[in-house]
């Protein structure tokens, strides 16, 4: 039988993590009012609870309530993760719904996982199976990250992208299979090198970007003059978010609308080439009607990017 000291210290570290669960929710979601909303209403938080409760018997050979703990969990928030799955803290499941975690997945610390994600396994054999995300990693909805690999430090995975390989760190996968569009790794994620730019270099760049910034930006009173209201500052909660979201690189559900898909900016190369082929034959054909009258002039239907839809109007 464990002593009061020990199980007034546990009670202490499982009051902690559940304070940092609640503090993560209102980091990551805008949605969020206040504590007794998140306790009572966020299935998250209820599968959270109740997985660190089955974990911790699972680890002490009760596997068989554990898996009834899991299995109820399962049924009232639509969650599903398995009691032997290690998750570090500040590990945050919006909406939830459809969630599944596979029985050796390690999920590291402040990692976000949306709704329909699944952590899962390719072999029926024993062992490792799952993935391990490490920290900070975001999983945007219904995507599927399949196999014992690791998907590295605060990588991105796109909504419904279908991962079967090894992410590196800061990396974005999108697509299915997934695909990598990262401005440090090539396509088979190895680190890109950069140049190394002077001391020199750097500090002219930088007085150039100074003096650019001061000559955009407005003055107060011009600012006024376009705002009638000036806006409001930001309270403390406000600016803690912002720092969290740029710290992490944040983006809901892993992709940012800024970010291309390389399959469309490659059809996009395409087109223009095309475009100016055509344009080139416009000319070719002008110019032999000019020589030879007698010669045909023929009108074709012009390629536009209306006709891919993969592709938007840059």
């Amino acid at each position: 039988m464990r002593s009061p000291k020990s199980l007034l210290k546990s009670l202490t570290a499982i009051k902690n993590e559940l304070k940092e669960d609640i503090a993560a929710v209102f980091d990551r979601d805008p949605a969020a009012r206040h504590t007794a909303e998140v306790l009572l209403t966020y299935p998250g938080i209820h599968a959270l609870i109740l997985h660190r409760g089955a974990h911790y018997l699972w680890q002490h050979d009760q596997k068989f309530i554990a898996r009834a703990i899991s299995y109820g969990a399962r049924s009232l928030t639509g969650i599903e993760i398995h009691p032997a799955a290690e998750i570090g803290k500040r590990f945050f499941i919006d909406h939830g719904m459809g969630v599944v975690i596979g029985e050796t997945a390690k999920i590291g610390d402040d990692v976000t996982l949306y709704h329909g994600v699944t952590l899962g396994g390719v072999s029926w054999n024993e062992g490792k199976r799952h993935p391990t995300l490490e920290d900070g990693v975001v999983v945007g909805a219904g995507a599927k990250v399949l196999g014992p690999f690791t998907v590295g430090k605060n990588a991105k995975i796109g909504s419904n992208a279908v991962v079967v390989k090894p992410v590196p760190a800061g990396a974005t996968m999108v697509g299915s299979a997934a695909r990598m569009i990262s401005e440090h790794h090539d396509e088979k994620g190895n680190l890109i090198s950069k140049p190394a730019t002077k001391p020199q270099d750097e500090k002219h760049t930088a007085t150039e970007r100074q003096e650019s910034v001061k000559m955009d930006k407005p003055s107060n009173q011009e600012e006024l003059a376009v705002n009638e209201t000036p806006k409001q500052p930001l309270n403390e909660a406000e600016c803690q978010k912002m720092r969290l979201a740029e710290a992490f690189g944040f983006k809901a559900y892993g992709l940012g609308p800024g970010v291309q898909d390389p399959v469309a900016e490659a059809f996009a190369k395409m087109l223009e080439h095309i475009q100016q082929s055509e344009a080139r034959l416009d000319e070719l054909q002008a110019a032999i009607c000019r020589l030879d009258p007698d010669f045909c002039q023929k009108d074709y239907e012009k390629l536009s990017a209306k006709d891919l839809d993969v592709l938007e109007e840059k």
